[in-house]
């Protein structure tokens, strides 16, 4: 009875493990099908793992950066609130002045609810690539919202969703034609509730938005991610949190030059860390920092209450 019990959860747990992976890479594929090539980096999120987790709301305020609680403000405004999304894959690309962010969203709605909620709040829909989309926001900051079917839309500008739309419709290259930014989508860890590719400048971006405050140190990290080709990372989230990072160099000089950033960089911030959180645990305090040939591992565990202490940028 007990190798049985044993079978059944072992099936069990893979069975979970198929259903996480299957769903994220329906995003995937949704992504390569939408986004457009010049895309430099892409971020998964499944909110309904998220959610389960302990401290989520106040983890949530703090990580969640400015761009993504507008966006969730304009998706209310429609009716669909943050409890109602399941999943997010967010795209980032050059824009004339700022990074351009679009996506992909699933959860609970539909284009009749949308439409019966827009109507209601006195929002009419503006044609985009031929479907309707309700765009909400201050002006410049625009985001506007094409249910693609029932539990799937699309959310970006006007102009990031005519793209979108016509990459879909085979009027212009889409992101399946990026062979370097696919391949390195192939390998990202999707079983995991939140993970991200990037490449070139974006690289740059993603550190500086999350590692933590350097005490008053002066970093041009676009030169310090300069012979860093890519970058995948993931976080996953139970009893503990845990961020793995994985980066590509452009040689094995160039890899083991950037592991000796960070071994400063960690150095350095963990003596500011003591200058300015006295007594308090420092969540980067554990992170292992290692090279094979031309690639950079950076692996991080830390418990919820750390957490609380750090306080980045967000993206």
């Amino acid at each position: 009875m007990k190798a049985q019990f044993f079978k059944f959860s072992v099936l069990a747990a893979w069975m979970a493990i198929f259903a996480v992976a299957a769903v994220s890479q329906e995003l995937v594929k949704e992504s390569q099908a939408s986004f457009p090539p010049g895309t430099i980096r892409v971020e998964y999120s499944r909110l309904s793992k998220l959610r389960t987790l302990p401290n989520y709301d106040s983890l949530r305020q703090r990580y969640v950066g400015p761009r993504l609680l507008a966006l969730e403000e304009s998706f209310a405004q429609l009716g669909v609130r943050e409890s109602d999304v399941n999943e997010v894959l967010l795209g980032w690309r050059p824009g004339s002045s700022t990074m351009e962010l679009d996506g992909i969203v699933t959860g609970r709605f539909s284009a009749k609810s949308i439409a019966d909620r827009a109507a209601a709040v006195g929002t009419a829909a503006t044609e985009i690539g031929g479907l309707p989309a309700y765009c909400l926001g201050a002006s410049g900051a625009t985001t506007c919202l094409v249910v693609l079917r029932d539990s799937m839309g699309l959310f970006g500008t006007q102009e990031g969703l005519n793209s979108m739309l016509d990459a879909r419709e085979g009027r212009t290259p889409s992101l399946s034609t990026n062979a370097r930014f696919t391949k390195l989508m192939d390998e990202a860890p999707v079983q995991s509730p939140i993970w991200g590719v990037a490449v070139g400048d974006a690289v740059g971006d993603w550190f500086r938005a999350w590692l933590p405050a350097q005490g008053g140190l002066q970093m041009d990290w676009s030169k310090v991610f300069q012979s860093v080709e890519s970058l995948i990372y993931s976080v996953d989230a139970a009893d503990d949190v845990r961020l793995d990072v994985k980066m590509d160099c452009m040689n094995d000089q160039s890899a083991e030059s950037t592991r000796q950033v960070f071994e400063g960089l960690r150095m350095f911030q963990s003596m500011a860390w003591q200058n300015t959180n006295p007594g308090k645990p420092n969540p980067f305090q554990g992170v292992e920092i290692s090279r094979d040939g031309r690639r950079v591992s950076l692996k991080m565990a830390s418990n919820y209450s750390d957490l609380q202490s750090f306080n980045p940028t967000g993206g």
